[in-house]
């Protein structure tokens, strides 16, 4: 009887605590649960929006790769990008479909709106890289528009070391486009300075530098 009543009052005890701490168990479980579904949820999210922002990105490139685009496809490209930037713009397929919507703009002989494709990666992009190619775009169609001083306005702003040759290499064309041999002499020699110290070659910038007179530096 002793063990029985041993028995019993363990089994009293045990109900008396789950009374006590049933509740809290609970919900701290189910709290545990919720959350781990949350972050599977989340996980699951994420995952859908980076497989639909590639799909559209992917729309983008096949419409792009057209030998000739016709108006509509020029327009589809444009939507496309608008919507990647909308529903995606952290994403890095946002960011690229801006700089292939500015080159087709610029195949499409529409500079006004490469310009402002541009302009907004610069100014709303969040990857230094990509914003520093958007610039040093921006920079040339600038330059195209008989624009010079935008164009180094343009180039004074944050750019990736891997950028500063090509940098320096706009820079002489926009100071011997304002008439400015001496400065255009300088930046293009920067230009090979940078080209070499980084092991990227950077064609034409020598043959500018002949055009001026100056003999080929090593």
């Amino acid at each position: 009887m002793a063990e029985m009543r041993t028995e019993e009052e363990q089994v009293e005890a045990i109900k008396r605590w789950w009374k006590e701490n049933g509740t809290s168990l609970i919900a701290g479980a189910a709290i545990a649960a919720a959350g781990v579904f949350g972050w599977n949820a989340w996980q699951d999210y994420q995952t859908g929006q980076a497989e639909a922002a590639s799909a559209t990105y992917q729309q983008v490139l096949t419409l792009s790769s057209q030998d000739s685009l016709d108006d509509g496809a020029r327009q589809r490209i444009d939507e496309l990008t608008t919507s990647l930037v909308e529903d995606h713009g952290d994403s890095l397929y946002a960011d690229l479909a801006r700089l292939m919507d500015a080159r087709v703009a610029v195949g499409a002989g529409e500079l006004d709106a490469a310009e402002a494709t541009l302009e907004a990666l610069v100014a709303e992009g969040d990857r230094p890289y990509l914003q520093g190619v958007a610039r040093l775009r921006l920079a040339r169609l600038q330059l195209a528009g008989d624009d010079a001083e935008a164009a180094l306005a343009t180039l004074d702003g944050d750019l990736p070391t891997p950028l500063a040759a090509q940098r320096a290499d706009i820079r002489g064309d926009a100071h011997l486009a304002l008439g400015d041999r001496d400065a255009a002499r300088e930046a293009w020699q920067e230009a090979l300075s940078l080209s070499e110290t980084g092991d990227q070659p950077l064609y034409g910038v020598q043959l500018k530098l002949d055009d001026l007179g100056v003999e080929e530096t090593s």
